[in-house]
């Protein structure tokens, strides 16, 4: 038997921040970032609160990747004052953490005879789709540890375009790589399923013709709204199928060279594609031939699998150009010496990612060694 999990509610457009003027609550933890105090997001969800006289306590100190400590932090700030709506308001490293928070308290105080708080996930960036899945990425040390539990899942998401409208075209990229990449290895997860598939073709449309825009213009609301809603939709994806090698590397990468993780998928994406396509052998495989479909619902000429996935290959780098992104691991300062250096602990980590499992082609040492090598460039 499969199953396929539908949660949280969604609410998404230009005034779904409006939301929040109907979710019951007598006590908040905002759990937020130093960017979003600075730039005014957080004042907005505070306004709401404070006009409906609500109380609550802001959490901001969150850092990309956060660490256990992070996580220990705000198990303490949360359990001093335990609320009965817990809203986190960021990017993906600021739902992870909060997603963290709650599950950590829960398990390490199961006799406290509290009930778990309404979570509310508002992303400000199209990226990690955190909002909607059961994953939660935390950092030990050099290594980042992937959190799965169906208890993680947020019990609403806010998706309001006007709150990506003002993220930097850098960081545009680097997430929208990020959407794609969670479509396309959700797609050919051995998990997948005709629901994840669904999702994932039309993620993968939605970014390869409204992506180039959000980087051009991010005031274009129309665009934000459409990679927002693609986000959300790969995440919806991605913790029903899982995921692939392409975010196993990347984890690793990013724990050790702190490349961001979108950017790290996206260096690592079409070589993994080609990979996991055979395109140096028969190029026959099943993730061969779903590729190929990608390519023709893209119009590319996909007359074969290896046509089609030549056809994507090459659509994934394009795209990669046009929003001006680096070529290469060598391109993001990580020296060379240094990689081969750590390359077998990375390899490690990748073997050990719970994102390894559902690969449509099971890796070795070797060959995600290859990988890296031929990624760095």
């Amino acid at each position: 038997m499969s199953e396929f999990l539908l949660k949280p509610r969604i609410c998404f457009g230009q005034d779904a921040l409006s939301a929040l003027t109907d979710v019951s609550a007598h006590s908040v933890l905002l759990v937020t970032d130093q960017a979003m105090v600075k730039f005014g997001l957080a004042s907005r969800v505070t306004n709401i609160l404070r006009d409906r006289g609500i109380a609550f306590q802001i959490w901001d100190d969150v850092v990309a990747d956060p660490d256990i400590a992070t996580v220990v932090r705000g198990m303490k700030l949360m359990d001093s004052r335990y609320p009965d709506l817990v809203i986190a308001l960021g990017g993906g490293s600021v739902i992870d953490a909060a997603k963290a928070v709650i599950f950590a308290l829960a398990q390490t105080r199961p006799d406290a005879g509290r009930e778990r708080p309404c979570f509310v996930a508002i992303p400000t960036t199209s990226g990690t789709g955190s909002e909607v899945t059961s994953f939660s990425v935390v950092k030990a040390n050099a290594e980042k540890l992937v959190l799965v539990d169906p208890s993680l899942l947020p019990d609403i998401a806010i998706l309001d375009p006007t709150l990506v409208a003002s993220v930097p075209p850098a960081i545009t990229a680097d997430t929208g790589m990020d959407v794609l990449c969670h479509a396309l290895e959700a797609y050919v997860s051995t998990a997948a399923s005709d629901f994840s598939d669904a999702l994932a073709e039309k993620v993968v449309q939605q970014v390869f013709r409204y992506l180039p825009t959000c980087w051009r213009n991010g005031q274009d609301l129309q665009a934000r709204e459409k990679m927002h809603n693609a986000s959300c939709m790969a995440g919806m994806a991605f913790t029903n199928a899982s995921l692939g090698i392409t975010h196993s590397l990347a984890h690793a990468l990013g724990g050790v060279f702190r490349v961001p993780h979108g950017r790290a998928n996206a260096l690592l994406m079409a070589q993994v594609v080609a990979w996991n396509a055979d395109f140096d052998g028969q190029c026959d495989t099943a993730a061969a031939h779903k590729y190929a479909r990608l390519a023709h619902l893209l119009d590319l000429p996909a007359s074969s699998a290896r046509e089609g996935v030549a056809s994507l290959l090459v659509a994934i780098e394009t795209l990669k150009e046009e929003m001006q992104m680096p070529a290469g691991i060598r391109d993001t300062a990580v020296d060379a010496t240094d990689f081969e250096r750590r390359l077998p602990e990375m390899v490690g980590q990748a073997l050990r990612d719970s994102c390894t499992p559902t690969n449509p082609r099971a890796p070795d040492a070797q060959a995600l060694t290859e990988l890296y090598r031929r990624t760095y460039g």
